[in-house]
């Protein structure tokens, strides 16, 4: 195999003591393109790494939204009911161990360069994106853990993600809805097909959506998967008297769930199968557990004066269960809406915006500077006509205008639309208290 198809093979890999910094700079020149679908490659370095399948239970999260919630609210279930745990999600907002978890505290540099050391040693002449690589870095530092279970989050789609070169012993499907055209397709039969390729056979499994495609139910019938289903299998009940608290009725019996500021059915999702993989756990500590789940940029506050959201929402799905939030806000406050906005290109654009236009009452839209990210004259073309609205160069500069304009005190400033734009927006308002 010659360097042209092999790029990886020309850059020689960080020496003995880089840091975790040196080796993602070279992570992302290794392989020609970011997204690169598919699990052969991945799965000749998985079985270099691992001859035979983890000491783990493994526990797959696949969905459209609502992903990170549902891992971080089954993570701290686990623990609470005294498993060791281990997690992995994708992107991170400001440091990329973010992305593994061992028992709620993210991995060590040391722990991530050693895993990084064993992929590299592993994967020998084959290329590997950014992503499969520090896939496969995850299972050798929750490996090297030894913990209990493993709650993975699927990157992009499920079928052909590199999380899913792993057998799940378990699996959640928390959402279903229109993302990724290029890669996964579409409409919501196709997408589902790709989010249920996580699914193994006779599994226990659970899914959120409220109205899942029949490609999802299709491969779990054929599959004989354990499938229990929202609406039918398990209930989320309000509380007349508490619109903060729902109450979770399922056949192990009823739990109260915080309904906010995480999604519920997320949150609802993870309750169902913490209650199967800890039987012996009681219902009222799985739903304390819960009370206790904070999720970096999921309708995150990161000020109070003026009040400032940061929801990393990028999809129309995500747009309406924020436009539904803040909803919830007005009626309570009657306060304004001031939204900062910045976006990648290959989003949904239109939709986002169709979905948030309700809800806001003035705009700042900024340019992105990162990879696919839009200029501001770029995004403004594609918002189209919204009221009142006005346009920056930077997310910085969006912010502050922001915080201009909502001069009411229950007013409220929201910074959305992409990872990125949340990621620059802590940095700004939190520092290093991030």
């Amino acid at each position: 195999m010659n360097q042209s198809s092999n790029p990886g093979m020309a850059l020689k890999a960080p020496s003995e003591g880089a840091s975790v910094d040196e080796w993602l700079q070279w992570l992302e020149a290794i392989h020609p393109t970011e997204i690169d679908m598919g699990l052969d490659r991945v799965l000749v370095v998985l079985r270099r790494l691992f001859p035979k399948k983890p000491n783990a239970r493994i526990i797959t999260v696949a969905g459209t939204n609502g992903k990170g919630s549902t891992v971080a609210t089954l993570e701290r279930q686990l623990m609470a009911a005294g498993r060791t745990t281990g997690a992995y999600t994708s992107p991170h907002l400001q440091y990329y161990n973010e992305r593994v978890r061992i028992n709620g505290t993210n991995v060590s540099d040391a722990d991530l360069v050693s895993a990084f050391e064993k992929v590299e040693v592993a994967r020998d002449r084959v290329s590997l994106t950014y992503f499969e690589f520090g896939t496969l870095a995850a299972f050798v530092a929750l490996e090297q853990a030894g913990v209990q279970d493993w709650v993975l989050e699927v990157g992009l789609g499920g079928r052909l993600d590199a999380v899913n070169v792993l057998d799940a012993d378990f699996a959640i499907i928390t959402s279903i809805d229109i993302d990724h055209i290029g890669f996964l397709g579409d409409n919501r039969e196709v997408i589902g097909f790709e989010k249920a390729g996580i699914l193994r056979r006779g599994i226990p499994a659970v899914c959120a959506d409220p109205v899942p495609p029949a490609s999802v139910l299709q491969q779990a019938a054929a599959q004989k998967v354990d499938l229990r289903l929202t609406g039918r299998d398990y209930q989320l009940e309000p509380r007349a008297d508490d619109r903060a608290i729902m109450d979770l009725v399922m056949a192990e019996g009823r739990v109260a769930l915080p309904a906010g500021p995480l999604p519920i059915e997320s949150v609802a999702a993870a309750t169902v199968m913490a209650a199967q993989l800890v039987p012996d756990a009681e219902l009222e500590l799985l739903g304390e557990a819960a009370y206790t789940v904070s999720l970096p940029g999921r309708f995150e506050r990161l000020s109070s004066d003026p009040l400032i959201i940061a929801d990393v929402g990028h999809n129309p799905h995500a747009a309406r269960w924020l436009a539904g939030k803040l909803h919830e806000l007005k009626l309570q406050s009657s306060g304004r809406v001031v939204a900062v906005y910045a976006a990648l290109g290959d989003k949904d654009i239109e939709g986002v915006v169709s979905a948030m236009t309700p809800v806001v009452d003035h705009w700042c839209l900024a340019g992105l500077d990162v990879p696919r990210g839009l200029s501001v004259h770029e995004l403004e073309a594609r918002v189209g006509e919204v009221p009142s609205s006005g346009s920056y160069t930077t997310i910085a500069e969006a912010v502050e205008r922001a915080k201009d304009q909502a001069v009411g005190q229950a007013d409220c400033v929201v910074v959305f639309g992409s990872f990125f734009t949340v990621a620059e927006a802590r940095a700004l308002l939190l520092g290093d208290a991030s």
